[in-house]
């Protein structure tokens, strides 16, 4: 049986970003399939995405090291820039890349049969983007459309009063990324978990819609390591890629 590949090819008015929504019926043992994007950049290295920060790579195999590297993991997002123009590939669940020069590679399907004789046979849907941006990863903001790949907007029909905004939580740095709002596992509170993800120290203003009586910060582990505030904003500074947990005692949303 052969396999099918279709393709639905997304563009944008106001955005870049240029989605390649993929649906696969693959039946091929032992056959890799791979994505490639040839690009007009010259740079010695590659940024991946990886949880709470990214990495930089080589995109040359001068070493042996280098030569045995057949790809690397990244979650979101690779992206190869120079000093004023790159390019990210996004996508919203391969993890497999490699980059090489100016090419850009993405692993979609593997088709192995070890431990799992069938892996891979099948139905697949995934997409993955391109997005041509100015300056680098940063100034073109890899990381927000990433996130709005992997997680879509979606609207509710609902009722506003006249120019009425709700927002649970905002943040006035843009740099600094909100990762979790949960219950406490004691039930004392609401959890927040922030991160800084450039590589840069920042200064953040959280604010709530809701109304804290406290809050606290805590480790990941909800162990109170600093000392409880009244005041109803949380100003704190991050270092480059620190991972901030706060406890929010609160009256009612």
């Amino acid at each position: 049986m052969k396999s099918t590949v279709e393709q639905e090819l997304i563009l944008y008015g106001k955005n870049a970003r240029i989605d390649f929504k993929t649906k696969v019926d693959w039946y091929q043992k032992h056959q890799l399939l791979k994505v490639a994007f040839p690009v007009d950049i010259r740079s010695t290295y590659a940024t991946y995405d990886i949880q709470y920060g990214n990495v930089q790579r080589p995109t040359h195999w001068n070493t042996s090291w280098d030569w045995a590297r057949f790809e690397s993991v990244a979650h979101q997002w690779v992206d190869l820039s120079e000093r004023n123009y790159g390019v990210s590939l996004l996508n919203d669940c391969k993890y497999g890349h490699d980059i090489k020069d100016n090419i850009m590679r993405l692993s979609l399907i593997k088709a192995a049969t070890h431990p799992d004789t069938e892996q891979d046979m099948g139905e697949h849907e995934f997409t993955y983007a391109l997005l041509p941006h100015e300056g680098d990863w940063v100034r073109g903001e890899t990381v927000q459309e990433a996130w709005s790949l992997n997680q879509p907007l979606v609207a509710r029909k609902g009722k506003l009063k006249e120019k009425e905004e709700l927002s649970l939580i905002q943040m006035d740095n843009p740099n600094v990324m909100i990762d979790a709002v949960k219950r406490s596992e004691d039930g004392s509170g609401l959890i927040l978990r922030i991160h800084e993800y450039t590589g840069g120290r920042q200064e953040v203003t959280i604010r709530t819609k809701f109304q804290i009586d406290h809050w606290q910060e805590c480790s990941l582990m909800e162990k109170p390591i600093g000392q409880l505030q009244e005041a109803k904003d949380i100003q704190v500074q991050l270092k480059p890629y620190e991972i901030k947990t706060f406890l929010l005692i609160r009256k009612e949303i």
